[in-house]
């Protein structure tokens, strides 16, 4: 129920009691950040912050399928040449490998896609004789 300005009274004073009175009943308990800074407040402001946000916390993707798996392929890449052993390349080139043929099999919006599944001998050759150098 919203209480109405007594007669009389004046805005400020009114707006003032009424938050002293919801201060008093604990209202606003719990709505301090406790010291935290607010994320992205020393960043360029971005008008599309929200939608981006928004975004991100539902897992949505915005790349068409085939993009995001030639970026899949590219973070593979570079996981392979992080590794330090061989069946976790062998396991990163199989599940890479699958994912390039379910885009090339299964039709998208999109741009098409003309990858190719790794060589996995050639691709483990390559990244042993990297690791012996």
């Amino acid at each position: 129920m919203t209480e109405r300005k007594p007669p009389g009274m004046t805005w400020e004073t009114w707006i003032d009691r009424q938050i002293r009175e919801a201060q008093d009943r604990g209202e606003f308990d719990g709505l301090a950040l406790e010291g935290r800074p607010i994320p992205g407040l020393d960043r360029p402001r971005d008008p599309d912050w929200w939608h981006k946000s928004l975004l991100r916390r539902e897992g949505v993707q915005q790349l068409p399928t085939t993009l995001r798996v030639r970026k899949e392929l590219e973070d593979s890449l570079a996981a392979i040449a992080a590794s330090e052993d061989e069946l976790e390349v062998r396991e990163i080139i199989t599940a890479i490998n699958r994912r390039i043929r379910d885009v090339n099999r299964l039709a998208s919006s999109g741009p098409p896609s003309n990858l190719v599944p790794l060589d996995e001998e050639r691709v483990v050759r390559t990244w042993a004789e990297g690791r012996a150098s």
